[in-house]
């Protein structure tokens, strides 16, 4: 037990990351600092491309080292003061910066804190795939890190609305009150680095019992392009990370888009948005459950069934309101069903996600059995990747759409947004990305790696390590 929720302690630092990424960063820069939101988006694309490089070079540094603190501590360790100080000057610019310079900032230290993000996210991911390769208990490994971020955001989500970001008589939505921001920068550099540093030193007692490879291997380009090729030799993996990186850009977008619809479209104050912490109990409600469907059903299935569901739960709620069938913004009704409705959002939100992250961890097997290879650094920097397309690619998507479709203009306080503005705003989150969820589901269905195939393949990696050496090893067998 201990085992499970030290390592899902560990899921803390980049819910956290991207919660503030996705709820703060671009309605900071845009609506309060004034940077068009396309420009920040164009800051934020360059931060993922670099992502892009960093998260493989991550990966095949960490399979490939070999220290007395094992192969994934010692650059969680080296994470966590850079991610204290490139978070806060994140949502610390200085004052007086003209629209470049300001773009500059943000370029800077958005890709700063991803870089230190990924010394820290890629090798605690890649953790789990080696304290056990069993079909339903991998899923609820993952369930204890789902546990964790959606516990950990939900308490921050309360204290960034209830303490950081409370109203005034100027500012009665305190999220476009530019004081609030200082303060919430410390606190959420302070946290983050925080639980990166305690889960890193209550992991450490694992070392001994975790895979190393049995020479190490010295850095270079050509090995990490080697093992990236290496990384896309099964079809199985290569369909889930294209999903998974469909799906993580379509999440980001409506993530971002969510605080502006919560803002502008349902007319909510902090003091409203305090109970969307509630959500939580939606996602607590999904960890419960997942062992139980886990053991009856496919993770595809699983998967593929929650995305459909979240897809059309998106349409009725938005239609409902279109068609004037929702209670009208002010109305005390209104609330309670928009919280109910995070409640499910969340519930749906876990189980998908702890099907892919699970799907991804058998690919691991698959994998070594077809190459002799094992790559969980690699394979966790595919979802680290995904998890920073998040608040990414998607924050990039979304500040096109406020500038070019919804036109939202900077500084617009919701008692002057127009009504087309608000239309455009819903059909976006509505309807146009419900649609383009469908484009991931083409590839996620031809996932074929099931609970028998799966099991052959460990009888067949340990009839291997029977008659030959294993390429990893644990430091104290």
């Amino acid at each position: 037990m201990s085992v499970k929720l030290f390592q899902g302690l560990g899921a803390l630092p980049e819910a956290l990351k991207t919660f503030a990424f996705n709820t703060f960063l671009l309605l900071y820069y845009n609506q309060i600092l004034g940077l068009p939101a396309s420009m920040a988006s164009l800051a934020l694309l360059a931060s993922v491309v670099v992502d892009a490089i960093s998260d493989p070079v991550a990966g095949s540094l960490s399979d490939g080292l070999r220290t007395r603190l094992g192969r994934r501590h010692p650059l969680m360790y080296a994470s966590v003061l850079p991610l204290a100080l490139t978070l806060w000057a994140l949502f610390s610019p200085p004052e007086g910066l003209s629209q470049s310079q300001l773009g500059l900032w943000l370029l800077c230290f958005a890709v700063t804190s991803r870089l230190a993000m990924t010394l820290f996210q890629v090798p605690w991911s890649a953790l789990f795939v080696e304290l056990t390769d069993d079909y339903v208990e991998r899923s609820e490994l993952v369930t204890y890190r789902w546990a964790f971020g959606i516990i950990g955001v939900a308490a921050f989500t309360a204290l960034s609305w209830g303490l950081l970001f409370q109203s005034s008589p100027e500012y009665p939505e305190g999220q476009l009150d530019p004081g609030n921001y200082a303060l919430f920068a410390c606190v959420l550099a302070l946290t983050v680095a925080a639980f990166a540093l305690i889960s890193t030193v209550l992991t450490q007692r694992d070392i001994p019992y975790l895979l190393q490879p049995v020479q190490g291997s010295v850095m270079s380009l050509s090995r990490v392009l080697a093992d990236l090729r290496l990384s896309l030799h099964t079809a199985n993996f290569r369909l889930l990370f294209v999903g998974l990186l469909f799906t993580a850009a379509l999440t980001g977008t409506v993530e971002a888009l969510r605080i502006y619809l919560s803002t502008y479209f349902w007319g909510l104050t902090p003091a409203d948005l305090q109970w969307y912490a509630l959500a939580a109990l939606g996602a607590l409600a999904a960890i419960v459950i997942i062992p139980w469907l886990n053991r009856r059903f496919e993770k595809r299935t699983l998967l593929v069934g929650t995305m459909l569901i979240s897809i059309a739960d998106a349409v009725v709620l938005v239609t409902l309101r279109f068609l004037e069938i929702l209670p009208p913004n002010g109305d005390p009704w209104l609330l309670p069903i928009l919280v109910a409705n995070e409640a499910f959002r969340a519930f749906l939100i876990v189980i998908t996600g702890t099907m892919f992250v699970s799907m991804t961890a058998d690919t691991v097997d698959e994998q070594a059995l077809a190459t002799g290879r094992r790559q969980e650094g690699m394979f966790s920097a595919a979802v680290s990747f995904s998890n920073k397309a998040i608040s990414g690619l998607g924050i990039l998507i979304a500040g096109f759409l406020l500038d070019h479709f919804i036109g939202l203009a900077p500084e617009t306080r919701p008692s002057s947004v127009d009504a087309d503005s608000l239309i455009r705003l819903g059909g976006v989150i509505g309807y146009l990305i419900p649609a383009l969820y469908l484009l991931p589901l083409l590839f996620l269905v031809r996932y074929d790696l099931n609970r028998s195939r799966h099991a052959d393949i460990l009888a067949a990696l340990a009839s291997r390590a029977r008659h030959s050496p294993s390429q990893a090893e644990p430091i104290n067998p």
